[in-house]
C-alpha cells in the first residue's frame, strides 16, 4: 500500500509542475476572438480592429456597479482614447449586453466597440477574477498592461 501511494504521488508530480509553470496571457500578443455586435447579426474579429490603433479589452458585467463606474470614466475621458479602440465585451446574456449599451449610449462613441462573447472565450483566457478587467495591447497587439476592478485614471492614462 505504501508503494502504491509513492507511486501514485511521483506520478502526479509533473502536472503539478506543469500546472504552476503554465504560461499566462502576458506573454502573447492580442488573441484571435470573435464577438457579436449589439445588432445581434455582425461578427467582430481582431481582422475588423482600426489599424495603427492600440486596443484596450475591457471584460465587463452589465450587473458589476465597478464596471459601471469604469465605462463612466472612459466616457468622461474620451478623448484620451483617440489613439486607442475600446473593446468591451461580456458573457452575460445577450440583453442584458444590450440594455448596458443603450444606457451608457455607448452608440456615441467610435471609440467604443461592445460585443457579446458566448463562448467565454475572454474570461477563460484572462481568467479573470474580478470585473472589470482591463488588457492593453498596443499598435502591433503587444501586451502592455493589465488592470483587475477599477484602476486609478493617471494609472491607466499612462498606457494610452
Amino acid at each position: 500500500m505504501k508503494l502504491f501511494y509513492t507511486l501514485f504521488l511521483f506520478t502526479l508530480i509533473p502536472f503539478f509542475i506543469k500546472a504552476q509553470s503554465t504560461t499566462s496571457f502576458s506573454e502573447y500578443p492580442l488573441p484571435q476572438f470573435s464577438i457579436l455586435l449589439t445588432d445581434s447579426a455582425t461578427t467582430y474579429t481582431k481582422a475588423n480592429l482600426p489599424k495603427g490603433k492600440q486596443v484596450l479589452v475591457v471584460l465587463f458585467s452589465p450587473d458589476c456597479d465597478h464596471c459601471k463606474k469604469e465605462v463612466e470614466s472612459i466616457k468622461k475621458n474620451i478623448k484620451d482614447f483617440k489613439n486607442t479602440q475600446v473593446i468591451m465585451v461580456t458573457s452575460q446574456p445577450f440583453s442584458k449586453m444590450k440594455a448596458f449599451y443603450r444606457e451608457f449610449e455607448l452608440a456615441k462613441f467610435k471609440e467604443i466597440t461592445v460585443g457579446w462573447d458566448p463562448r467565454f472565450f475572454f474570461p477563460n483566457y484572462y481568467k479573470i477574477k474580478f470585473f472589470p478587467f482591463l488588457a492593453i495591447y498596443d499598435k502591433k497587439y503587444k501586451y502592455l498592461k493589465h488592470f483587475e476592478g477599477n484602476p486609478q485614471w493617471a494609472d491607466l492614462k499612462a498606457y494610452l
